[in-house]
């Protein structure tokens, strides 16, 4: 996204489980954040309120803001809905002749009061998931070279993305030639391109990510986003396109420590993380050689002693490098994934 003054609007809805997009877009695309609008929390800082931003300020309206080019909707609540009580300030953007960038269910350009405004200004309305693609996979044969590794995981949101975007920005910053990949809402705001893997016709899943892993093939590395889960009740069929699309050497297996239910599910348990790894393997292996590279692990409700533990133990369980990409760094990743490709280039 060319945008480079945003407000993000979580009004009301400034929790780690429904924001995460603000909570991404704040640590990946910091510099191009103005504010955080939320009228509960008015005064404080991204930081306080969110964990993450520094001393970005969160503000009550978007009349406090004179300078911005886009509001951005920062959360991803459960069914994708915008909030009805959002309707005057989206107006009010579009009025000014300020973008709107969703990542909902919700388009705004299905909108018809939205779209009257858009056009009176001259401003945008952008829906991230929304798309037109049909596109049948082929089995393509990638470049001989193009490293293609793939986070997956035990459920939703619970850092498939970071941890894809955190072994990406290591592998750059070691000067070798990556590129990240986003196949979800958050992740196209954040690189501005990407699939929105959830939003395509069920036929077409595993072509779309085909397709866009051939676009990016040049590349020596790819990361791809992974989303929801292998086992998961409503989301596994994404999941598997995904796997076959991208036709990955290697994955990334992401969990969160003590997660028990599927997330919004409360009455489901998780899969145990043995018969999950077992299941992505088999399932990979039906379109592309794969091995599991690393483990990302999500330690946010564990104390430093408590989350070293639990990486050893991981390390120790399964015999892969693992870390958490937030408190530990992705070192261990990075160099597992530079491994992969030595082993890659030697075939």
């Amino acid at each position: 996204m060319p945008h480079h003054r945003i407000a993000i609007l979580t009004d009301g809805y400034s929790t780690p489980f429904v924001a995460k997009t603000a909570i991404s877009l704040l640590r990946y695309r910091t510099e191009d954040v103005v504010a955080v609008i939320d009228a509960t929390a008015s005064g404080s800082t991204t930081q306080d309120l969110l964990g993450c931003g520094g001393a970005i300020p969160v503000v009550k309206t978007l009349a406090e803001l004179p300078e911005v080019d886009a509001l951005y909707i920062g959360i991803a609540p459960p069914g994708g809905k915008l909030p009805d009580e959002w309707r005057p300030m989206i107006l009010q953007a579009l009025r000014r002749g300020i973008d709107v960038v969703s990542g909902l269910h919700d388009f705004l350009t299905e909108d018809a009061e939205y779209i009257a405004a858009a056009e009176r200004s001259d401003s945008r309305l952008i829906d991230v998931r929304r798309n037109r693609l049909k596109v049948t996979a082929e089995c393509h044969r990638f470049r001989p070279g193009c490293t293609r590794i793939h986070t997956v995981g035990q459920d939703c949101s619970l850092g498939k993305m970071v941890t894809s975007l955190e072994i990406h920005r290591g592998l750059v910053r070691r000067e070798l030639n990556s590129k990240f990949l986003a196949t979800g809402q958050t992740g196209i705001m954040i690189s501005g391109d990407g699939v929105p893997i959830d939003c395509v016709v069920a036929d077409f899943v595993s072509g779309a990510a085909e397709q866009l892993a051939r676009r990016y093939e040049h590349h020596d590395f790819l990361l791809i986003e992974g989303q929801g889960s292998i086992s998961h009740p409503a989301f596994s069929a994404v999941t598997l396109g995904l796997l076959h699309g991208s036709a990955p050497h290697g994955l990334v297996y992401c969990y969160e420590a003590g997660r028990t239910h599927v997330k919004g599910l409360d009455d489901v348990p998780l899969t145990p993380i043995k018969q999950q790894m077992d299941a992505y393997l088999v399932a990979a292996n039906l379109r592309h050689p794969c091995k599991f590279v690393g483990i990302g692990i999500n330690t946010r409700n564990l104390s430093d002693e408590e989350a070293s533990a639990e990486i050893e133990r991981a390390e120790s369980t399964f015999g892969l490098p693992a870390c958490d990409v937030y408190r530990t760094g992705a070192d261990k990743l990075v160099e597992a994934c530079i491994g992969l490709r030595g082993e890659v280039l030697a075939e």
